[in-house]
């Protein structure tokens, strides 16, 4: 029962989760009004938007126009019911589980904004710079999180990090390189995992994106100074350096 619960919360926020994908680049705000087909602007009735069931009901087309919707309306629910789901059975009923549910909600948004976009909102960073900070005073969390000293290295060495290749690129280059998102998602990986996450969520994230980039650079569609959303990368990293924390953190230390 308790899956159930947490597949049909997963599907909730998942609806809401591309809810934020198609407002925030616009800066339309998240309750400004139903959601609505991006095709014809028609307004989608209660019946034609239940998470992932809608869609492939209706073959992945709007009801009014028969135009084709994006895959990803599905693709960001399924993500966030699968997410869900692995969080629940790790962690359980717990303050850790609706954290770490708020976390990846915010990674899903974030990943597929920066991916069409390449923009990282502020309000997603701020609040869960905020958030990862504040949780930190709570002793009482699971082990993955850090106390709050730890936490606010973690904030300032992730942002201090990035900051400063940005500033170093810029100086040599004398062109933009990263963006200051991606160090203020940098930052909420400190807040969140503390300053021992950074180091590896750069390397992680750096491999992740070279081995993605070299087929372009090998087709020439893609040259070594193309722009590319690096926020995908940096969340991949941060789930990779999770998954193997113990084994990452025993290696070095």
């Amino acid at each position: 029962m308790d899956f159930i619960l947490v597949i049909i919360l997963g599907a909730l926020w998942g609806s809401f989760a591309n809810v934020c994908i198609y407002r925030f680049p616009q800066d339309k705000g998240v309750a400004s009004g139903r959601s609505y087909c991006p095709k014809c602007k028609k307004k989608i009735v209660w019946y034609d938007n239940i998470p992932l069931i809608s869609y492939f009901l209706l073959g992945g087309k709007c009801r009014k126009c028969k135009k084709k919707i994006s895959f990803q309306y599905a693709l960001v629910e399924f993500i966030s019911i699968l997410s869900f789901l692995c969080i629940y059975y790790l962690y359980g009923i717990t303050l850790t589980t609706v954290l770490l549910m708020i976390l990846i909600l915010s990674f899903i948004i974030i990943f597929f904004i920066d991916l069409k976009h390449f923009i990282i909102p502020n309000v997603l960073t701020f609040s869960m710079m905020a958030l990862g900070f504040i949780k930190s005073f709570d002793p009482n969390l699971n082990s993955i999180f850090p106390n709050y000293i730890n936490s606010l290295i973690g904030g300032l060495l992730g942002y201090g990090i990035i900051w400063s290749i940005i500033f170093f690129y810029k100086q040599i280059r004398k062109k933009e390189g990263m963006g200051l998102g991606d160090a203020k998602l940098f930052a909420v990986i400190g807040f969140w995992f503390g300053w021992i996450a950074i180091p590896f969520v750069i390397f992680l994230s750096s491999i992740i994106a070279l081995i993605s980039v070299i087929p372009d650079l090998l087709k020439k569609s893609k040259k070594m100074t193309s722009q590319i959303p690096f926020g995908p990368y940096i969340i991949f990293g941060t789930l990779l350096y999770l998954v193997f924390k113990n084994d990452l953190t025993n290696l070095i230390f």
